[in-house]
């Protein structure tokens, strides 16, 4: 039976219900759907890596050998064999990790999730970049922290700013390798005195690393995990060396921390995917990942040259830009008269699209920055779109 007229329903959200806003980025994706539009605003990978026949296969072996498991439950931890492999993965001749200190997750922005959801109370100090990873300042943001930016220059975050700032921190997020969105590297010297700073004063370091593999030179930094496995928590993530849409990252650890981690993830979704966690084992198992690794540096590595040499070529010498070593990404500092946000919407015009910088910083933002992803875009668009953006700088500077 159906009630006539039912009165419209009120609503009542909660407190950290009426905090949440949709992502910058997400939201200019919409714009970017549209086929004429030279979109380097995702930090998407490019469809041109994804493994499609790989997984075909391995997707078939899977249902047909394991169905039925596959098909079932899982464990909340995560499918051992996979867990087995991340931890062998990351072991080094002088540390070695354990399973018990994986915990697989439904990518790894569930990994910030449940990172936030036991480590930070209303009011609790966490210390970030600037800027920082948008969706990491978004997971955060949920559990009410006190922001608090630590300085970096072209080197990236600067150690020695840390302790001054640190007193009653919950944890330090940094991204050490082409990092979100600047494209910039810790050197393997601030790296360490990072990890010895906050060993030191006993602080939580997050190492998110969803761009280490994609070095263009093939060799990745050591991890800072690696100098301190009792203090450091390491993020990783299949998205960005096979494919985005598996959704599949995890998260290593002490243990202590994993066990709660572990609880708080049976409350969110009870285990990640297990047909989605067997799949990717099967085809990560007998090293295919050296081989497809390659072949995706190479293309990234292609689009970045080719997006820098536009930028040498059309954007005007008041601009200045970084020169990432790997990864996906390019920031850019305008003259800083120059608003960011309104530049898109002309740009959009022009049907090219960026990412303002604003959203990327936790406190205060500079306007006059920006980010330009090149991973999906074709050579020719590429210098077509840099060309209009270009122009339009060139206008305003």
């Amino acid at each position: 039976m159906k009630i006539e007229h039912p009165a419209p329903m009120q609503w009542q959200f909660s407190r950290r219900a009426e905090q949440l806003q949709s992502s910058v980025i997400r939201e200019i994706l919409k714009v970017t759907m549209r086929p004429e539009i030279t979109s380097f605003a995702g930090g998407l990978p490019s469809p041109a890596t994804f493994p499609v026949e790989r997984m075909r296969e391995a997707f078939d072996a899977v249902l047909s050998r394991q169905g039925s498991v596959a098909l079932q439950y899982g464990p909340s931890d995560g499918y051992a064999p996979l867990r087995e492999w991340v931890a062998d993965h990351l072991s080094t001749d002088g540390v070695r990790i354990l399973p018990e200190q994986v915990l697989m997750t439904s990518g790894s922005q569930q990994a910030l999730d449940l990172l936030a959801k036991v480590l930070i109370d209303q009011g609790s100090k966490v210390l970030v970049e600037t800027p920082s990873y948008l969706g990491a300042l978004q997971a955060f943001s949920v559990y009410e922290p006190e922001f608090v930016s630590v300085p970096t220059d072209d080197g990236g975050l600067l150690p020695e700013t840390v302790a001054p700032i640190a007193q009653g921190a919950r944890l330090l997020y940094a991204l050490p390798n082409f990092q979100n969105p600047t494209g910039r590297t810790l050197s393997v010297e601030r790296r360490l005195a990072l990890v010895e700073t906050c060993a030191r004063l006993g602080l939580p370091l997050i190492e998110d690393d969803p761009y280490g593999a994609l070095s263009y030179r093939g060799e990745p930094l050591p991890k800072m995990l690696g100098m301190n496995p009792h203090g450091v928590i390491y993020m990783g993530s299949f998205s960005k060396v096979l494919t985005p849409g598996i959704r599949l990252g995890y998260v290593v650890a002490p243990v202590p921390l994993v066990r709660k981690l572990e609880q708080a993830k049976q409350a969110a979704d009870l285990h990640t995917s297990q047909l989605t966690q067997m799949v990717v084992h099967e085809v990560v198992k007998d090293g295919f990942l050296t081989q497809h690794i390659p072949t995706i540096r190479a293309l990234y590595a292609d689009r970045c040259q080719v997006m820098l040499s536009a930028m040498d070529e059309f954007f005007p010498k008041s601009a200045t830009w970084t020169r990432p070593e790997g990864g996906m990404f390019i920031w850019v500092t305008l003259p800083k008269h120059i608003d960011s946000m309104k530049l898109l919407e002309e740009a959009i015009a022009q049907h090219v699209a960026f990412v303002p910088g604003t959203s990327f910083y936790a406190n205060v933002p500079e306007t006059n920055t920006l980010r330009l992803s090149f991973v999906t875009v074709p050579p020719e668009r590429i210098r077509d779109g840099v060309e209009k953006l270009g122009r339009l700088i060139a206008a305003k500077a």
